[in-house]
């Protein structure tokens, strides 16, 4: 369920590696939600190679899923450049210049663009199925050849910097930026995929360093390449071979520093006059797991405690009139991420108010079992959901692509939505206990008055 973070984390914006060409986690036929066989296979240099057949008539979705995003930054004073590539994959290369590039996406009638997230960075084509290897020419070749110039890099990384400039304009997006930056002390989550501002500012400063970030982590074992639409799995790994086959491997592996357990109630405020009041309750959740369910119980949990029907928004959005929106819900991360609840209200007055109201319902959750009826069609919800949105090309792969970051697997998308199916009120019980406590807590909110006026009202010590 979408909430304010996630949609300020969208207007900001893997991997199998097999040591042979053997044809791996083979799915001929669908089992479970997914209805379309996915065939995997791996070329000799680690590339994991997905075909998903679909009636699609002459079109053909082509996406390369890259396991590097800005989770993988590391080094202090150098973050954002996993999205930084995002930008310079575009700016082509000695056989195809960034003009010729988007010529030749429009003499085979495709369109190309690319987003980055924490775990991941993603490309995506899609045009006539009939033009699959021009397609394929045309991505290995800035793949594995991208070229670009010291002034071409500081052109770009002064497009990022307005970028930045722009999306952080809105008090959303701030808060979004402090409330990571506040829960994350030392996992690289405590970024934005953007990077933070004095290592933007700096960026054009880093041409070397960008040398080596494109080294390390735009390699075949890193990469997932997919294709779905009016296609089979023999044309794409001929295809594969041909283009892809004599990319090198690379050896980079990254460290990703573990976050501490948090101790205390944390808090980030943003400062802003003339602004509708925020507050958000954000959790230390789970990693995404298709082993573990205490994600898949959480998203049941947002999807129906503070769905437009449940009893609290019907309290504080309709009757009491107090809240101006409400929603809950988390990311699926490949580390511990946040489980958010976030309300945007009418009046800051009513913001304790409000939080009490909140936090009554998730003790709640922990010792009372939800009505089975409801638990039941929010279940439902979450599985029809899913499976009407497959209904393009790029819906398909989209959808895919998260598991393949997520889990190196897309046929995983069967274990994730099983697992929704198996939650019970017990499970909804034992996480609710688990995820909503206070010293895994960080608080954010946007008003007019200081933070201290803030952490006062609503008992937080600074």
């Amino acid at each position: 369920m979408k909430n304010i973070l996630l949609a300020a984390c969208s207007a900001i914006l893997f991997v199998v590696g097999c040591n042979s060409n053997k044809e791996v986690a083979e799915n001929n036929e669908p089992e479970g939600i997914f209805p379309y066989p996915i065939h995997q296979d791996t070329l000799e240099n680690g590339l994991n190679v997905v075909t998903v057949p679909y009636e699609s008539p002459g079109l053909a979705s082509f996406y390369l899923v890259v396991r590097a995003g800005s989770r993988d930054e590391v080094e202090e004073g150098k973050t954002g450049f996993a999205h930084f590539f995002e930008h310079m994959m575009f700016r082509g290369t000695d056989k195809y210049s960034k003009e010729e590039y988007s010529e030749a996406l429009k003499a085979i009638g495709a369109a190309a663009n690319a987003n980055t997230w924490w775990d991941r960075t993603l490309y995506h084509m899609t045009g006539n199925a009939d033009m699959l290897d021009k397609m394929f020419e045309l991505e290995a070749d800035r793949f594995m050849n991208l070229k670009y110039s010291q002034e071409d890099f500081k052109v770009e990384a002064g497009a990022v910097k307005g970028e930045y400039t722009k999306n952080y304009s809105s008090p959303y997006s701030k808060l979004y930026e402090k409330t990571y930056n506040t829960a994350f002390k030392e996992h690289t989550y405590s970024h934005t995929t953007i990077g933070f501002w004095e290592d933007v500012v700096d960026m054009p400063n880093q041409y070397d360093y960008s040398l080596e970030f494109f080294d390390r982590f735009y390699r075949p074992e890193y990469t997932t390449l997919m294709v779905v639409g009016d296609v089979n799995k023999e044309e794409v790994m001929t295809l594969a071979k041909k283009y892809f086959g004599v990319w090198e491997r690379g050896s980079f592996k990254q460290e990703i520093p573990q976050e501490p357990e948090q101790q205390e109630t944390r808090h980030a405020h943003i400062q802003e006059a003339n602004f509708p009041p925020v507050l958000g309750l954000n959790y230390k959740g789970p990693a995404f797991s298709v082993e573990n369910n205490d994600m898949a119980v959480l998203d049941v949990i947002g999807n129906m405690a503070f769905a437009e029907k449940s009893d609290i928004y019907k309290k504080l959005v309709i009757e009491e009139q107090k809240v101006r929106s409400l929603s809950a819900g988390g990311l699926n991360m490949v580390d511990p991420g946040l489980w958010s609840v976030n309300a945007v209200l009418v009046d800051k007055s009513d913001m304790s108010y409000v939080k009490s109201e909140i936090d009554a319902l998730l003790e709640k959750l922990k010792t009372e079992p939800v009505d089975s009826v409801l638990l039941t069609e929010t279940k439902s919800n979450i599985k029809y959901s899913y499976a009407m949105n497959l209904d393009s090309p790029s819906n398909i792969a989209n959808s895919l692509s998260s598991y393949i970051w997520l889990t190196g697997d897309p046929a995983d998308v069967n274990k994730a939505y099983q697992q929704y199916e198996e939650v019970t009120a017990e499970d909804i019980m034992r996480v609710a206990k688990k995820y909503f406590v206070d010293y895994h807590l960080t608080i954010s909110t946007i008003t007019g008055d200081e933070q201290l006026q803030v952490a006062e009202m609503l008992n937080i010590n600074l």
